[in-house]
């Protein structure tokens, strides 16, 4: 089998494939989430500790020379970052929650042996039957 076939293979392996859409729309969820905290919880989060915008917090290690620009530690920057993870962590905890609960239901449901089938309408038919033969004994 040459190396292009087996590649071929592997690239259409539905495995793959899912991971792929997987992955594009993580990305785009994680935009989504940046844009939720940024926009919409960090506002008001910087309100309340006094108008503080956590983008803005750096710590300069060199002031600004000249053309030189300053040399800083955007620790602002790496708490924005934090807060989405614990977001985005949180949200993709919620859904592997669900996730498992529904499949939880149906190994319950797929366990749990099925009812017996009804009668057929001949052995209900020859169940009245007996039961008169019976009663006229």
């Amino acid at each position: 089998m040459s190396i292009a076939q087996e590649f071929k293979e592997f690239a259409v392996r539905g495995n793959v494939v899912d991971m792929a859409v997987g992955i594009i729309i993580g990305a785009a969820f994680g935009k989504i989430v940046t844009a939720l905290v940024s926009g919409i919880i960090m506002p008001p989060i910087g309100v309340l500790l006094g108008g503080v915008d956590f983008s803005d917090l750096v710590l300069v290690i060199k002031e600004a020379v000249g053309e030189e620009p300053a040399v800083v530690i955007s620790y602002g920057a790496f708490i924005q970052t934090l807060i989405d993870f614990t977001i985005i962590a949180f949200a993709i905890f919620m859904l592997v929650k669900a996730i498992n609960s529904l499949k939880r239901k149906e190994e319950k449901a797929a366990q749990e042996p099925p009812a017996p089938p009804a009668p057929s309408s001949e052995e209900v038919l020859l169940g009245e039957i007996r039961d008169l033969l019976k009663s006229k004994a």
